[in-house]
């Protein structure tokens, strides 16, 4: 229908005009986005120039995946539309960072075969919130530390400052890392394990005791095993004698077994492994090294 002598045009007119459908044109017109200037004497929606650069702008901020309310407020001078792209930008980052993770938690699915119990429980945990995550990192820390006054700051601070967030592209492989961080340290268990390490930390240290010395020693255990490996000195040979000498003094075999066996276990370098893997860092645990104390002390304690 035309309406030559008003210069105004039909829904047909306009939908021709612009290459949009009829059926989308009145729906936005129904929706209060594109009202129509006048009616015909038949009661058809009638538009004016006008209105087809207002359709313009609604099409435009429809394709950016703008939702007519907000279409709505810029086209009434509620909001500007550089204030609706704001706001809209930081839902895109917030779905983007989400379909990331789905993008990430369905490879994963993928790779291991998993069965719908572990996907429904690896999704749920890959999509606990930071404040979420934070909590269960805080807990398990509050618990090995709990009462324990005088833990090396080292340590502490190193445990505080704990990264425990999916990047925002996430791989699988740290998706598989958090959730099995989160399983692990909300296990009785290992929590119990972690628990009874750093009570052993705590009766080594000392009031003189130096900050920043249980890093001093595992390095230095890891150089000076290091070399007895490279020299092919097996555990129980006569020449790790000299080795533990050297790392312990004159210090109980057994009760230094015990504390190596609780601080330096295959479940806490896993721990120390997952933290690698979720900072982008991979960690070296130098579990061999350990275990070559671990085996050269059994050797001689009987254990």
């Amino acid at each position: 229908m035309s309406e030559d002598s008003t210069g105004l045009l039909t829904i047909g007119e306009l939908a021709r005009a612009t290459g949009l459908t009829v059926r989308t044109i009145r729906y936005w017109s129904d929706e209060g986005a594109l009202p129509p200037v006048a009616r015909s004497a038949g009661g058809y929606r009638l538009y004016d120039a006008a209105s087809v650069a207002r359709l313009e702008l609604v099409r435009t901020l429809r394709e950016l995946g703008l939702g007519l309310d907000d279409v709505r407020r810029v086209l009434a001078g509620e909001r500007t539309v550089a204030e609706v792209a704001a706001a809209h930008v930081v839902a895109l980052d917030a779905q983007i960072r989400s379909l990331k993770v789905t993008r990430a938690v369905l490879s994963s699915v993928a790779r291991r075969g998993s069965s719908a119990e572990e996907t429904t429980l690896m999704n749920k945990l890959a999509r606990l919130s930071a404040a979420e995550r934070r909590r269960i990192m805080e807990e398990f820390v509050e618990e090995m530390f709990h009462g324990l006054d005088s833990v090396d700051p080292d340590i502490r601070e190193r445990m505080q400052n704990t990264a425990v967030n999916l990047p925002d592209d996430p791989t699988p492989e740290q998706v598989d890392a958090w959730v099995e961080l989160a399983e692990l340290v909300q296990d009785a268990e290992f929590r119990a394990q972690m628990r009874r390490a750093a009570e052993l930390n705590h009766s080594d240290r000392g009031a003189d005791t130096p900050a920043g010395a249980s890093r001093w020693f595992a390095k230095r255990l890891v150089e000076l095993v290091g070399k007895a490996r490279e020299r092919g000195i097996a555990p129980e040979a006569p020449e790790a004698d000299q080795v533990l000498r050297d790392l312990f003094g004159d210090a109980d075999p057994t009760a230094v077994l015990e504390r190596i066996s609780a601080t330096h276990n295959v479940r806490l370098a896993r721990y120390r492994e997952l933290l690698g893997i979720l900072k982008g860092t991979p960690v070296h645990s130098y579990a061999d090294e350990f275990s070559w104390v671990a085996a050269a002390l059994q050797a001689r304690t009987g254990s």
